[in-house]
């Protein structure tokens, strides 16, 4: 049978809306239960994940010259699965709120925040926060394949670019633009060339004519090679940094949900994870999951998680930040 702090577990992300962590805990419950010999148990369990988990991915209907060039998916995690400090988060929940709100704002001449750039380091949380935000809007997200999008053929990239703002404007959705400094990089750069000024020339018009009510996401790891006049098209610029102290605890508690108890040293635990973005904790407590579960154990010691996010301190060092 599951263990009390496994049920609480469940119950506690059930309620707050957290379908990722509810699914983990799940999954440690159907584990446990196979490790006591109830197989048939676990196998139910597992299936009624995996039927849950069967909602279908689909791919935008496009001209055939734009097939596979935006990959569409519903995402379900919610704002509470966002782990970033409460200046981040107020920010993120006020484009939420505008964007539910957006009659009550036109009433008044007003539009909401739709043009957002996220900047910051790998890992930091800012295609989650898309997902989030398509979860919390309850729309699709469109992501755009930018190494797909970049051609060498002549004017090609700008073509398809006019394509994909026409769809915005057609199709409902959250439309995100990742790794989106190979297009919008500074247009004095030595090594550009003329046919990507064409493309961030284009993309500066498309954009700041784009009167559809779709939230459109740029987001980008090196702010320092954007273009100045990129920044005063978008509505909001957020930049995402490493998780704090208080973030980090929270991250690893949220984490690691039924495998550790109140005892567990989470001081200890964020300390050992300082330096390390929101990704590299996120993979190193499920390392340490994995290691617990083959074990047979139902809890993992600071030791075994301080060894694993060392593991990963090692295998970023040297590392630009």
């Amino acid at each position: 049978m599951a263990t009390a702090e496994q049920i609480k577990a469940l119950i506690r992300n059930h309620f707050s809306d957290n379908s990722e962590q509810f699914v983990t805990i799940a999954l440690q419950i159907a584990a446990h239960e196979a490790r006591q010999g109830h197989t048939e148990m676990a196998h139910e369990i597992r299936k009624l994940i995996d039927k849950a988990k069967s909602r279908p991915t689909v791919i935008t209907r496009l001209p055939v010259e734009l097939s596979g060039l935006i990959f569409t998916e519903e995402p379900q995690i919610p704002l509470s699965a966002l782990v970033l400090n409460e200046d981040m988060k107020s920010r993120i929940e006020r484009i939420i709120i505008e964007f539910r709100q957006q009659n009550k704002l036109k009433r008044y001449g007003l539009l909401h925040r739709r043009k957002i750039l996220f900047t910051g380091a790998p890992g930091t949380g800012k295609t989650m926060t898309a997902k989030v935000l398509a979860t919390e809007l309850s729309q699709p997200l469109h992501t755009i394949q930018i190494d797909r999008l970049v051609t060498k053929f002549m004017g090609e990239t700008s073509a398809k670019l006019r394509q994909i703002f026409d769809l915005i404007r057609e199709i409902p959705g959250v439309y995100l633009f990742d790794e989106f400094d190979a297009i919008g990089s500074e247009r004095s750069l030595e090594n550009d060339v003329g046919e990507m000024r064409r493309v961030l020339t284009a993309f500066l018009q498309f954009i700041e004519n784009d009167n559809s009510d779709n939230l459109i996401i740029a987001a980008t790891n090196n702010l320092r090679l954007l273009d100045r006049a990129l920044f005063r098209r978008f509505d909001d610029v957020i930049n995402y940094e490493l998780p704090g102290q208080e973030e980090r605890s929270l991250l690893i508690a949220n984490l690691l949900g039924a495998f550790i108890d109140k005892r567990f040293p989470l001081e200890k635990a964020a300390a050992a994870a300082s330096g390390l973005s929101h990704a590299e904790i996120d993979r190193a407590c499920r390392d340490a999951m994995k290691s617990a579960v083959l074990e047979n154990k139902n809890r993992i010691s600071i030791n075994n998680l301080t060894k694993v996010l060392n593991e990963r301190h090692t295998a970023y060092q040297g590392r630009e930040v």
